[in-house]
């Protein structure tokens, strides 16, 4: 498995978790025509006819009128910049699927100093005074930032603040009396909805594309705090920071990446809830900052074998794959392996649900988890810190030493290598075979736990493989990323 196909796999899992259900689902009185005869047989109903229990096909929504009414309220966005030479690399395509809309044009190599920076995007218009939404990623680096009306009026624009931990940034420009938006309630969206974008892809402004909601609280590895509203609608470079409206004709979320191999569109789409959105945008108005509570911990989706190796009755809740140093996870007494089932009483079904809980949460908000340990429920209570900013965790090096029936060489971390890591213990596997290498362990991986007991020498390894269990839940560190691995032994 490499760095490619882990984003993927941890993508499928819901590594960088995500919540609750968003956006707005349609009203079964105004959109559903069900049969009203008396219920028919299959066999004796008229052609064309709804099947009894069958809900009847539906007509599409007015897309003309809402792109007629709403679309005068979507902007283009234009930035110029430079960009420091720390980050003068193009983007890896190939091993990146998670390739945002907007990157700018091409930039030339350079070893020193700042290069140029040119790039578009889209934003909307969420009150008439100027006030406007798009994506962090958009004018990120800019020096200035141009907006383009639907009337072809241009405006500079004032950035009046970014959040990159959930991708939205809040500009104002000086008009009046301009077009709007109006925002809708994202708590209702359901699978299946129709949707709208509208946007500048490739600079091609005021560009519609339709489809519908895919899914709902989707996570995306590195995305802690936005449960995604993923779609199949076209979208494209440029169409970044663009509204995405419902089938009434409300904005319930703001286009931001998508899933490529091409770094075009490809079928997935992700876009940032709005109510989302508008909580930053009210922090940013009243602060010019945005705060962020943090617990400390990277959660993972739990599947059928990694219960069983919890001895849990069924995949529901967070698994901790990993706790930070001196967090508000650590100080409550969190560890790997732990399972959250709910958070102040808020029931977490799946991995995202965690994240989005304690997104909507406040820095030093005294929280109680409800977690499963080794089998047994505790309650647990921390105090959430404030997200600071990201480090990098160098990857381990690599050479000796073989578990047969794990398929794995393993060796334990040298100091240098603790020392670089910020790990205490953890075994590095130098080669690998059978079961681990089905479950997708790679060399250079760093073994830390095995059914969350940790493992500091081959010889723990090896006593907690040859027992009797058929199912194991590796806790397994890859570069900067946890993530507990299931491997079922043959």
């Amino acid at each position: 498995m490499n760095r490619h196909s882990l984003i993927a796999a941890l993508a499928a899992a819901g590594l960088a978790s995500a919540g609750t259900a968003w956006g707005w689902s349609l009203n079964p009185a105004d959109w559903f025509a069900r049969t009203s005869a008396p219920a028919q047989s299959a066999s004796t109903a008229p052609a064309g006819s709804a099947a009894p229990g069958l809900v009847a096909p539906i007509s599409a929504p007015d897309y003309r009128t809402i792109f007629q009414r709403f679309g005068p309220a979507v902007v283009g966005i234009t930035v110029e910049g430079t960009v420091p030479a720390a980050r003068q690399r193009a983007p890896d395509l190939d091993n990146d699927p998670f390739f945002r809309f907007y990157r700018g044009l091409p930039i030339p190599p350079s070893q020193r100093g700042d290069a140029p920076m040119y790039g578009q995007g889209s934003g909307f218009i969420v009150s008439d005074d100027g006030l406007i939404l798009t994506n962090a990623h958009v004018v990120r680096d800019a020096s200035s930032v141009s907006v383009k009306l639907a009337d072809r009026r241009e405006f500079e624009a004032k950035v009046l603040g970014v959040d990159p931990a959930t991708d939205v940034a809040v500009l104002r420009i000086s008009a009046r009396d301009l077009p709007v938006v109006q925002l809708g309630d994202p708590s209702q969206l359901a699978v299946g909805d129709y949707v709208l974008a509208i946007g500048s892809p490739f600079g091609f402004e005021q560009s519609a594309t339709s489809g519908i909601v895919s899914a709902k609280g989707r996570s995306l590895p590195g995305d802690t705090y936005v449960p995604f509203i993923q779609t199949d609608v076209a979208v494209n470079p440029g169409n970044s920071g663009g509204p995405l409206f419902d089938a009434r004709g409300r904005v319930i979320g703001i286009n931001s990446q998508i899933y490529s191999r091409t770094g075009g569109y490809q079928g997935l789409s992700f876009a940032i809830p709005i109510d989302v959105a508008v909580r930053v945008k009210d922090q940013i108005l009243a602060t010019g900052s945005v705060r962020h509570a943090r617990l400390g911990v990277t959660v993972q989706e739990l599947n059928q074998g990694l219960a069983e190796s919890f001895k849990l009755d069924s995949p529901r809740g967070a698994l901790v794959a990993g706790v930070a140093p001196g967090s508000a996870a650590e100080n409550a007494g969190l560890r790997a392996g732990d399972v959250v089932l709910a958070l102040d009483g808020e029931r977490i079904e799946r991995s995202g649900d965690l994240a989005a809980i304690v997104g909507r949460s406040k820095p030093g908000d005294r929280v109680t988890l409800d977690v499963v340990r080794q089998g047994k429920r505790e309650s647990l209570t921390a105090v959430l810190a404030e997200l600071p900013t990201s480090t990098e965790i160098v990857p381990p090096q690599s050479p000796d030493r073989s578990e047969r029936r794990l398929g794995v060489a393993v060796r334990p971390l040298a100091a240098q290598e603790r020392q670089a890591t910020r790990l205490n213990a953890g075994l590095v596997v130098e080669d690998v075979s059978g079961p681990a290498q089905r479950a997708g362990i790679e060399p250079g991986d760093v073994i830390l736990s095995v059914n969350g007991k940790p493992v500091a020498t081959v010889e723990q390894l090896r006593g907690l493989v040859n027992g009797d269990a058929r199912q194991l839940a590796l806790l397994v560190q890859r570069g900067e990323v946890r993530i507990f691995v299931p491997v079922r032994l043959g």
